[in-house]
């Protein structure tokens, strides 16, 4: 079987290409290939499948094999798998493809940047509303971003944070067991529309170098909480595996959109 590595701002996938529908893996053969160790090594697994409605599907697999919600970075990579198979899109903007894909939150949009031009491989995607905003306490928050997301605002630096295990404890934690748990991020706010984020993973089950859905709650809840930054340009935001953009316009109205930047890229492949 053919496969294909990207990585998208730390977070690493492996790559499938499903459009002939002829793909079938079970739970443990996905986490063996996710496995660092003895397989291919990845956060997750990406099926390109096809669709009825859209470019293409997105089938997700967190590294543990089971099929998971929305990985933001995840359909950055496929966005940018998909320019390098080829594959014509409905639309472009200014020369650009802009794909449309469907996926388990919905329908996504995603625009590639010109990869001749931008070693990065630059790729934007918007992401689902958010929605389910509640206020834990007064550093804490959680809001869904097509996965869901428990967010701390930290007053000590969050690169000295035992992340792994505040992380998993908020992972567990009784509010969210019966929805299989939450992820969990921890923010520092370094400037003004620029912040530091680390975040502990479900199904992962550790902390990831970057989560674009991760990232996104944080940049939401940010703007969320300071009305004078909003018309101020994209929030920045530094990870461990590097850093990342989100954008919101007309926050909060009906015309709300959220996008999430930063760079795509393929790493190698190979078969297996």
């Amino acid at each position: 079987m053919q496969f294909f590595k990207y990585q998208g701002t730390g977070n690493d996938f492996v790559m499938l290409d499903n459009r002939a529908g002829d793909i079938s893996l079970d739970t443990d053969a996905i986490a063996r290939l996710c496995h660092r160790r003895f397989g291919i090594g990845a956060d997750g697994l990406i099926l390109l499948s096809p669709s009825g409605k859209a470019d293409f599907r997105m089938v997700y697999f967190n590294a543990d094999g089971n099929e998971s919600t929305m990985c933001g970075n995840g359909g950055r990579c496929l966005a940018a798998f998909a320019h390098d198979l080829h594959i014509s899109p409905q639309h472009w903007q200014e020369g650009s493809p802009q794909y449309v894909f469907d996926a388990i939150d919905g329908l996504h949009e995603a625009l590639v940047t010109d990869r001749t031009t931008h070693a990065d491989g630059l790729v934007s995607l918007r992401m689902t509303r958010p929605y389910g905003l509640r206020q834990v306490s007064e550093s804490d928050w959680w809001l869904h971003t097509g996965s869901p997301h428990y967010v701390v605002f930290a007053d000590a630096p969050v690169a000295e944070l035992d992340v792994f295990h505040r992380g998993r404890e908020i992972r567990y934690s009784a509010p969210f067991a019966a929805d299989n748990g939450t992820n969990a991020n921890f923010v520092n706010i370094l400037a003004p529309n620029r912040l530091q984020v680390r975040t502990y993973e479900r199904g992962v089950e550790d902390e990831t170098l970057s989560c674009g859905t991760g990232v996104t709650a944080s940049a939401y809840l940010y703007l969320h909480a300071h009305p004078a930054q909003r018309g101020q340009g994209a929030v920045a935001i530094q990870t461990p595996g590097g850093d990342l953009r989100v954008r919101v316009k007309a926050f909060g109205s009906e015309q709300e959109a959220v996008w999430l930047e930063g760079p795509a890229v393929r790493v190698f492949e190979g078969k297996i």
